[in-house]
C-alpha cells in the first residue's frame, strides 16, 4: 500500500490512462482465481444452500435497515425544515 501511494505521489504529473484499464483487469483475475479457490473447497461447496441463504436473509435485512433508516433521516430533516414538502 505504501508502495503504491509512494508511486502515485511520484506520477503524479503524469497521465497514466491505462491504469484504469489495468485495475480491472485485475479485479476481474482476483475474482476469477478467488472463484478457483471457492470452487477447489468441498466443504464450502457443501455448504453452499446454508450459505446462500444467509447471505440472502442479511442481503434483505440490510437493505430493510437502509430503508428505514433513509426513511427516519428524510422525515427528521423535513420536521426541522418545519414541514416543508
Amino acid at each position: 500500500m505504501a508502495a503504491g501511494i509512494a508511486a502515485g505521489w511520484l506520477l503524479r504529473k503524469h497521465t497514466l490512462r491505462f491504469i484504469n484499464t489495468l485495475l480491472i483487469v485485475l479485479v476481474w483475475a482476483l475474482l476469477f482465481f478467488l472463484g478457483v479457490e471457492v470452487g477447489e473447497n468441498e466443504q464450502i461447496i457443501n455448504s453452499l444452500k446454508g450459505l446462500g441463504l444467509e447471505a440472502l436473509l442479511l442481503a434483505i435485512a440490510a437493505t430493510a435497515g437502509s430503508i428505514f433508516f433513509a426513511w427516519a433521516l428524510w422525515r427528521f430533516i423535513q420536521h426541522k425544515e418545519g414541514g416543508k414538502r
